[in-house]
């Protein structure tokens, strides 16, 4: 059987607060707990009056004090923007308020506009340039400084003694796919983002992975987004909120609340708009749960991978819900007993 686990943007809907979405946010990780999902992690970015998670670690510490079993992360944490001895010490701190539950997703991406990334970047953070160098680094400091030939040989990530954490990688290319094996790190692979080139990232991925203290095994993960219900030609209606927020957010550069359905289906989509929404329906699976299961299952056996990672985003929480209940049933997950 397959893993499944959900990846949240905390996205705000049209008529809709960041408040009422971060709320949500934590209803979901609940409601996927109880589901019997393996992982909830929360997304990055800045300045995007849509998207209301700018702070995965401080969203993870709430969402992990609310739930009891289902493991937390961030999906991802820009490390280009960021300290890396920061980054340990702020993922070793919740590893100890909250042993064996925390992962540690990193990426590259930028994750808002120019804007956003120079007020980020203003006092010398080290840039995408320095990707490679600083996961590198980032590995050191929770290897407890055990590699003699770092720069900074002997300096560990505070507190100490906490449970080990589960360190990701997100990436779109076989090159991101190459970094995360040498590092023995896992690899989630963006299929929302390269429809065409997962098969051949992962596939380089676990040929050429090395084992490390952090992980002595190669991890694989589709990333992808699904919108589900109990029909497909209910599920195409509700997508049609994703397909006109792919639309404005090409035109505007800026991702705007999610608009509604009725709206959504009303919009008078030029031809261009319209390649626009065909292009991003080949990232996303729609449809049954039957549909939805038989994709999935598909597509880990594609990828060589056990797991697949679940973005939702619609204009009603309640149609999100569903659709998560929905694709566990359908992909037959074990729902977790509540905790006495």
């Amino acid at each position: 059987m397959i893993k499944l686990s959900v990846l949240d943007q905390s996205p705000v809907s049209e008529g809709s607060t960041p408040a009422e979405a971060l709320a949500q946010t934590a209803i979901l990780a609940q409601e996927a707990e109880k589901l019997g999902y393996s992982r909830f992690w929360v997304a990055e970015h800045h300045f995007a009056p849509g998207l209301a998670g700018s702070s995965p670690e401080v969203l993870i510490a709430h969402l992990a004090a609310v739930t009891s079993s289902i493991r937390i992360g961030s999906g991802g944490i820009l490390l280009p923007h960021y300290s890396a001895y920061k980054v340990a010490e702020n993922f070793r701190v919740l590893a100890a308020l909250y042993p064996g539950r925390i992962d540690l997703g990193i990426g590259r991406a930028a994750g808002g506009g120019a804007l956003a990334v120079r007020a980020l970047q203003e006092y010398g953070t080290a840039g995408p340039d320095k990707f490679s160098e600083q996961i590198k680094d980032l590995m050191a400091y929770l290897n407890d400084g055990a590699d003699l030939h770092h720069r900074f040989a002997g300096l560990q990530a505070m507190p100490t003694g906490s449970s080990p954490l589960e360190i990701w990688m997100l990436g779109s290319s076989r090159d991101s796919a190459l970094l995360a094996a040498g590092l023995g790190a896992g690899f989630a692979f963006a299929r929302f983002i390269n429809f065409s080139g997962g098969e051949e990232a992962m596939a380089a991925y676990h040929s050429r992975f090395c084992p490390s203290p952090l992980s002595l095994k190669p991890k694989g993960m589709a990333a992808v987004f699904a919108v589900c219900a109990e029909t497909t030609e209910e599920a195409d209606r509700l997508a049609s909120s994703m397909d006109l927020s792919a639309v404005l957010l090409d035109k505007t550069h800026v991702s705007a609340p999610t608009p509604s359905v009725e709206y959504a289906l009303s919009y008078p989509y030029t031809p261009y708009e319209k390649h626009i929404v065909q292009e991003n329906r080949r990232s996303m699976l729609v449809g049954s749960p039957e549909k939805i299961g038989n994709q999935l299952h598909d597509l880990c056996a594609r990828f060589g991978c056990e797991e697949v990672i679940i973005g939702s985003v619609m204009h009603r929480f309640s149609d999100k819900l569903k659709s998560y209940r929905l694709i566990a049933e359908a992909c037959g997950l074990t729902p977790r007993m509540s905790p006495c």
